[in-house]
């Protein structure tokens, strides 16, 4: 079971910006789910900035975006990276993150065309916190719960 976890976190890692491998192909992609304001479910294909394992992802948006308007009315989510060989799915929370050391840790050269610098007001950092988790990592099919002590 700790095998999946921690190859899920390697996976998600090696999927964001923080990635050496960044831009390398296009397996950066995942997709974000969330409740719309009008209550119907939505989802957004979304490239994470930098994880901690499957404990948090990290996503760069725009303060006046949908995804932000999502959250004031309801911050749950999920967070799905799957490919041919694994599929990971997280359920969570989401918060807007605006201070100014967060935004220029979770710079990546791929949201430059969106935002004039990691000091833009526009700009914020959405921080997802696994609740439950879902992997399928290396033939091993594995659910469970996460608290603040880690995996339970």
């Amino acid at each position: 079971m700790k095998n999946a976890i921690k190859k899920a976190g390697e996976i998600i890692r090696d999927r964001s910006a923080a990635s050496p491998t960044f831009g390398v192909n296009n397996d950066h992609y995942c997709v974000l789910a969330q409740e719309d304001v009008d209550g119907m479910l939505t989802a957004s294909v979304i490239t994470a900035s930098k994880s901690d394992g499957i404990q948090w992802i990290n996503f760069c948006t725009g303060l006046s975006g949908n995804k932000v308007k999502r959250i004031k009315r309801d911050s749950r989510a999920a967070v799905c990276f799957e490919s041919d060989s694994y599929s990971i799915t997280l359920k969570g929370h989401l918060k807007v993150l605006t201070d100014g050391e967060t935004k220029r840790e979770n710079w990546y050269s791929g949201i430059e065309d969106h935002f004039a610098g990691p000091d833009d007001p526009n700009y914020c950092v959405l921080r997802f916190t696994t609740d439950k988790y879902s992997l399928f990592v290396d033939w091993e099919e594995i659910t469970g719960t996460l608290d603040v002590s880690g995996v339970s």
